[in-house]
């Protein structure tokens, strides 16, 4: 006879054993509720899980709706159909699926490893700058320590000279000490005085933070681009309204506004030109590298502006920020007007945010 272990067998009695000596229960056979050891008839709408006819009538199941098994799992499948649409048969397609987006997970994946070791790298490059500025204050601190310590120590070596000189009685040995300290003559003993201490590290005393910045804002790579906005021209007025600015070249040539007769802060098709009692400025911005690309726009002093980003503008007019996106208009808002807008912007994911420049806070 063969007598071979059974090994799975073996697991799931050992397993069983240890359940027992655990105080654990086993695990109810499928199909069946493992509270009530009462095959699983119904389905819980409500909670989305199997129930039997026990749990139905059980306080946590109070008020809740149920469905016979063979019911609800016609109801989900129909579901599912609809959701998958006339291709529900197509498994095929839902493997391609699949398949596509455990690729795009691997992308993501691999694209995060990417921005962590670029990320990490630029805070390690940030990290070796103040360590190396660290060390190299932190020496010119020691020097002028030393420098300022050589002085009062000089200047008590030479009291102490001169105390000794006064302590000779004999003129001729007193003259030849005197004589013999060339050192105490260049020192001007009669101008024998306390050296105050003058240690300074000046700007790095109470600005070291700020300076810092400064010093890190040169050697930063890629730097920042500063941006300069144009002043249009201004309208010309007429019987009829404004009037678009149409000069090309040499000489001028205007031609009348019909887009609204009045400005009750209507919009016109040259929206820009139409604003009386204001200066207006654009930037179009053309010079766009494949990928991240970051600029800085001083808007200060200028009470009406418009910068055009591919198919993205932000629009300041009538104390209002306007972001328009291929005709869709959205209104933004800063905590504070700010002085100087940041603005990024990736040409590969069309992705554009602004920024206040102070506090570097998105908006």
């Amino acid at each position: 006879m063969d007598f071979t272990t059974n090994h799975i067998l073996k697991n799931l009695s050992e397993k069983a054993k240890q359940d027992k000596k655990s105080g654990k229960q086993s695990e109810a056979p499928v199909g069946f509720c493992s509270e009530h050891d009462e095959r699983l008839k119904l389905f819980c709408v409500t909670d989305q899980q199997l129930t039997c006819i026990i749990c139905r009538d059980c306080k946590k199941h109070q008020g809740h709706r149920f469905k016979p098994v063979k019911e609800a799992a016609a109801s989900i499948r129909k579901e599912v159909e609809a959701f998958l649409g006339k291709d529900f048969h197509d498994f095929s397609k839902i493997e391609n699926l699949a398949k596509s987006q455990n690729e795009e997970i691997r992308k993501t994946k691999e694209k995060s490893q990417q921005l962590r070791t670029q990320i990490s790298g630029q805070f390690q490059e940030m990290h070796q700058f103040l360590r190396r500025r660290e060390e190299e204050i932190m020496n010119e601190l020691n020097q002028k320590e030393a420098d300022e310590l050589k002085k009062m120590r000089d200047g008590l070596e030479l009291g102490e000279k001169m105390k000794a000189i006064l302590e000779i009685t004999e003129p001729e040995i007193l003259l030849k000490c005197w004589s013999e300290g060339n050192s105490m003559k260049a020192q001007n003993p009669l101008n024998l005085q306390v050296v105050n201490s003058s240690l300074s590290m000046g700007l790095y005393e109470s600005h070291l933070q700020f300076f810092m910045w400064k010093e890190m804002l040169q050697v930063i790579q890629p730097k920042v681009e500063k941006l300069s906005f144009k002043r249009k021209d201004p309208p010309v007025w007429g019987q009829q309204g404004c009037s678009y600015n149409q000069s090309s070249g040499f000489g001028q040539r205007y031609s009348p506004c019909t887009c609204h007769d009045n400005f009750n802060n209507l919009l016109c098709q040259y929206q820009t030109y139409c604003n009386p009692g204001q200066n207006n400025y654009d930037l179009r911005i053309d010079k766009i590298e494949p990928g991240p690309n970051y600029w800085e726009i001083d808007v200060k002093d200028k009470k009406s502006w418009t910068v055009y980003i591919q198919n993205h503008s932000l629009t300041f007019k009538n104390e209002r920020y306007t972001k328009t996106t291929n005709n869709r208009i959205e209104y933004l808002n800063f905590e504070n007007r700010p002085e100087t807008i940041g603005i990024y912007f990736n040409s590969i994911t069309n992705q554009l945010q602004f920024f206040d420049v102070d506090n570097m806070k998105h908006f």
